[in-house]
């Protein structure tokens, strides 16, 4: 059986999702902070006839998240997904939402698949002696600035806000170290709640790399973050990365596909 959860069902729910907290680090995030009744999302579980919590999916706005731990009622989803948009934006776990390509009805947009790592432990942490700093309000128009310069990034004309409203809301972080009032290195958390957090925008200046900089704010953010309890993941395609992250500690636990 499939129906709109609510906050009565949050405790199940909550237990169904923290056996992998950090591939369920948006579901978990998005209902710590909005709940089961703002008019922008909308959680649906798949339950089995004894009552336990068998799949959940997601809907924030446009955008699908689908997570089960075994075999789900993909039809019943299919038919939620589809009574809003034919052409959802969705994402998960690949093995999940890969399902979903094969469905009719539904048209899916551009594929991507990335790794997906996490960090839960600080044994591989060195400790950074740069003047390394955690960021304000007051700091955002300099982070938007480094990005900017970033050929890899995409800096949309949401991103100031998308950054500050992180900053407010305690769901993000950045930590930078700077240089003659510009930032030389960066990196932020996004998607934070109560036991995970996402590493994203990690960049050097140009001038400025082959240093180690970005290295040694990542170390800080890492640190920073694991000391309160919470497990880092994060998603990447660049084999090169992948082995730096890997030598501060970060464990592939699967893939995540997006298909946009």
């Amino acid at each position: 059986m499939i129906r709109k959860l609510a906050a009565k069902d949050h405790q199940q729910v909550m237990r169904f999702l923290a056996d992998e907290p950090s591939i369920n680090l948006f579901i978990i995030g998005d209902i710590e902070a909005f709940g089961y009744d703002a008019n922008f999302q909308v959680l649906w579980g798949e339950f089995s006839d004894c009552g336990d919590l068998i799949a959940v999916l997601l809907k924030y706005h446009n955008s699908f998240i689908p997570y089960a731990k075994s075999a789900f009622d993909i039809h019943g989803f299919t038919e939620i997904i589809k009574s809003y948009t034919t052409e959802p934006l969705m994402s998960g776990k690949a093995d999940i939402v890969e399902q979903f390509e094969k469905m009719p009805g539904i048209k899916l947009g551009r594929k991507q698949e990335t790794f997906f790592a996490e960090c839960r432990t600080d044994t591989h942490l060195g400790k950074p002696e740069l003047p390394i700093k955690k960021a304000t309000i007051y700091d955002v128009d300099l982070i938007i600035e480094l990005r900017s310069t970033i050929d890899e990034f995409v800096v949309s004309d949401t991103a100031r806000d998308m950054l500050v409203q992180s900053m407010e809301s305690n769901t993000g972080r950045t930590y930078f170290l700077e240089e003659n009032g510009s930032l030389t290195a960066c990196a932020s958390t996004t998607a934070e709640n109560s036991v995970s957090a996402m590493i994203v925008g990690v960049c050097t200046s140009k001038k400025h790399r082959q240093k180690g900089l970005a290295t040694d704010v990542l170390q800080k953010l890492i640190k920073d973050v694991l000391d309160e309890n919470k497990i880092l993941c994060l998603f990447y395609d660049n084999p090169a990365a992948g082995r730096i992250y890997k030598r501060l500690g970060f464990q592939d636990i699967g893939k995540w596909t997006m298909y946009r």
